[in-house]
């Protein structure tokens, strides 16, 4: 038995094609073909929301209250149930699914996966017949029924997307988990990847077999469709629906900004019919967004439709042709003066009338461990589910803001040669496998010398320092004699002695497990400080990336291999929002700490001008104390610092025997893997900085005295991490590590618990 599934990447086609299928119903099942009723008369929204991701659900999983895997996981068990039974009581040769949200909500490929390992059971072929459309056009409806559903950016977020090497990889990092609260899903905010078709075609293609997919062009000739369903003749197709008016557009757009903000001061919310009724009452006639403006959209992917066309016999090359170009795209005019909040004030009553107020959920009488990951259900206590039952509906629950994470283009942008110094001081010990990416990235975007101090090490990194100070690079200071409170802070101590402290214009300290990711420009110093020309402070505040799942020690890029992490908003725990800093040298601190500098001078108090990441003044709060950002002060826009605290789980074992170049008298065990084990959330900004990096590591591993340290410095490190796993307490220690695999909720409820016994 054969299994179809229809799917259309657009909502008005994919409505089109499912009458015209329940129209011809009877006529597909002489020929042997069942469109199916188990799931729904034409429309399959079920099998939709079956396969649809767990890290990522939609608004209407919401509004289905499928948010939790236990009732997800109902609710495949009843597709798959009800679908055997109607398979097995009428005994079709074929059966016939479609959804249109398979194509507007299914946007990574473990969502595809989904599907087919909910449907392959059921037969014995499995194959998908897909509509779709000239990019362009794709992208200017699928655009219009995002900002219809509540999308608040421009359609400049996705022709950003453009230039990016990979589009639909650059979309699918943007899908993020959803902020139910302020009714933010990924399938209405975030850009489709599915513009993308070559993309589309690659992921359907690993997932069911190159030749289980077939492309057909969306025009009104569907004879070629309708023969591979076995039908001799097409029924006509209903005539489509009007687009929205461009006009009609900006105008609902505009007030998607405006409306969650008032609905959150208000302390309330509006439910969908209401907010939809609202959007109709604002509704203009008038041409709809043409897709001859989007023609660097045709351009980006005219040779993959031309490839499609070549192959699949179903598209038709003069329908997937794109319209006639026109002037760029531009936001249209909303007409007659609109202004958004006029109109919302005239609504207020309304509003306050119909919506809802959010009150907090009552205390549960007993604990539900069926909502808990499976390692959590196996590892918190009842008092960390408790604590997890309130962090969901305090002000420390993780949620992610950060609506630019995917990698972004860069052109190289070299800094002219007369610019004053940029200097980043570091402490190190054991760094050896990390030393030349570290190097290569920070000279890459700026950089210009290196002040390293070391002491006790016992791989091969003060030998790399040394070789890298023969090539002019680094400056190496042993630091084995240190006193005091910490080798840290003791060399940081004769750091602001040092010649290249006192003639450096920019200063920072930075460990090796931190990289400065500037997220504007071409990501180098010049573009940020061309973005904040009165900062004397930039306070660059850490994103916590997890070991993301990697157990050995690979002999490859960091930025590169580790790219999950913590959410933009993530209060909790303390450390979460610590921050570096990056000074401009005025002269404005006596010292320079672990941190930040150190005693301002009470005369230059007013010469200093503290930023965050995102360039708000900050000057405040930060001017004379302070290591981590508040609610009020962090930000990552500009530029944030990745802190990969772990790195894999065996590094992080090497790393637990070195000990702490800080806190010394602190030992590094679960309670530190699970501050810093982020995992739930891809980022992939810093990326953009590989070809530079890469080059640069190529040029310093083409020295035979460089390249051999470096892999002497890495086999040194994976032979200590298995030495140390042959130790009974660290083997049992590695393996609780890797079992706590925990929602964002669940860590910190776990921490809470843990904190407070320490």
């Amino acid at each position: 038995m054969r299994i179809l599934v229809h799917v259309a990447l657009d909502h008005g086609f994919s409505a089109q094609i499912q009458s015209a299928l329940a129209k011809a119903r009877w006529d597909l099942a002489e020929g042997g073909t069942l469109f199916s009723q188990a799931l729904g008369a034409q429309n399959h929204t079920r099998l939709a929301l079956a396969c649809g991701s767990d890290h990522c659900p939609t608004a209407l999983h919401h509004a289905k209250d499928l948010l939790g895997a236990t009732a997800r996981n109902r609710l495949r068990k009843s597709v798959r149930r009800a679908l055997a039974k109607e398979i097995a009581s009428l005994q079709p040769e074929t059966l016939l699914l479609s959804a249109h949200q398979l194509g507007t909500d299914l946007a990574q490929p473990e969502d595809w996966h989904s599907l087919h390992d909910l449907l392959a059971p059921l037969c014995d072929q499995l194959e998908i017949i897909m509509h779709v459309d000239e990019p362009a056009r794709l992208l200017a409806a699928r655009y219009a029924q995002q900002v219809l559903q509540g999308r608040q950016a421009p359609l400049d977020q996705d022709l950003h997307l453009l230039a990016t090497p990979n589009y639909a990889r650059a979309a699918q990092n943007l899908w993020m988990p959803p902020d139910v609260q302020e009714a933010q899903f990924s399938e209405i905010q975030a850009p489709w990847p599915w513009v993308d078709l070559a993309a589309l075609e690659s992921v359907l293609s690993e997932v069911f077999d190159a030749n289980k997919v077939s492309f057909f062009s969306q025009d009104a000739d569907q004879t070629a469709f309708f023969s591979y369903l076995g039908m001799d003749t097409a029924p006509t197709l209903c005539p489509p629906s009007s687009p929205p008016a461009a006009a009609w557009i900006t105008r609902c757009r505009q007030m998607n900004r405006l409306l969650p903000l008032l609905l959150r001061d208000e302390g309330c919310s509006l439910p969908r019919p209401q907010r939809l009724r609202i959007l109709q009452d604002i509704h203009v006639d008038g041409p709809d967004i043409p897709a001859g403006a989007l023609t660097q959209v045709s351009q980006r992917f005219s040779e993959d439709v031309q490839r499609l066309c070549q192959k699949h016999p179903g598209l038709e090359p003069t329908a997937m042709a794109p319209d006639t170009p026109l002037p760029a795209w531009h936001e249209a005019d909303p007409e007659y003066g609109f202004r958004a909040t006029q109109y919302l004030a005239h609504f207020l009553p309304r509003i306050r009338r119909l919506s809802q107020p959010i009150t907090p959920a009552a205390p549960a009488t007993a604990v539900d461990r069926t909502l808990l990951s499976p390692a959590a259900q196996v590892l918190l206590p009842d008092t960390a589910v408790s604590s997890l039952q309130w962090l969901a509906k305090s002000r420390y629950a993780p949620r992610n803001d950060d609506k630019s994470m995917a990698q972004a283009p860069f052109t190289p942008a070299p800094r002219p040669a007369h610019q004053a110094e940029r200097l980043i001081i570091a402490c190190m010990k054991d760094e050896a496998p990390y030393i030349l990416e570290w190097i290569a990235f920070h000279l890459s975007i700026g950089f210009d010398h290196f002040l390293v101090y070391t002491n006790g090490c016992s791989d091969t990194t003060e030998d790399i320092l040394y070789r890298l100070q023969e090539l002019g690079l680094v400056t190496h200071v042993p630091n084995d004699d240190w006193q005091g409170a910490s080798p840290q802070q003791h060399a940081l101590a004769k750091s602001s002695n040092h010649d290249l402290f006192k003639n450096a214009n920019w200063v920072t300290h930075i460990d090796c497990d931190e990289f400065i990711n500037i997220r504007c420009g071409n990501g180098t110093l010049d573009d940020l400080f061309a973005k904040l020309p009165e900062a004397t402070n930039v306070a660059m505040t850490w994103r916590l990336f997890g070991h993301n799942g990697v157990t050995e020690i690979p002999d490859q890029p960091v930025i590169q291999t580790f790219d999950h992490c913590a959410p933009s908003y993530c209060p909790k725990p303390h450390t979460a929002w610590g921050y570096k800093t990056l000074t401009r040298s005025i002269g404005a601190y006596r010292k320079l700490g672990c941190h930040r500098p150190m005693d301002l001078l009470p005369h230059m108090a007013g010469q200093v001008q503290w930023r965050n990441g995102s360039g708000k003044d900050i000057t405040a709060e930060c001017r004379n104390l302070g290591w981590r950002s508040s609610r009020q002060s962090y930000g990552y826009d500009l530029v944030q610092l990745n802190h990969y605290a772990l790195r894999s789980a065996k590094s992080y074992l090497v790393k637990r025997q070195r000990g702490r170049a800080l806190h010394v008298d602190r030992t590094l065990g679960l309670t530190y893997w699970l501050r810093n084990d982020w995992n739930g959330l891809p980022d992939s900004s810093i990326q953009r900085h590989l070809p530079r990096t890469r080059a640069l590591m190529d040029l310093f591993k083409q020295d035979k005295q460089l390249k051999h340290l470096h892999d002497q410095g890495l086999n040194w490190h994976r032979a200590q991490a298995e030495t140390l796993l042959n130790d009974p307490d660290t083997q049992a220690f590695y393996n609780d590590l890797l079992q706590h695999d925990l929602t964002d909720l669940e860590r910190l409820a776990l921490l809470s618990v843990l904190e407070n016994d320490s």
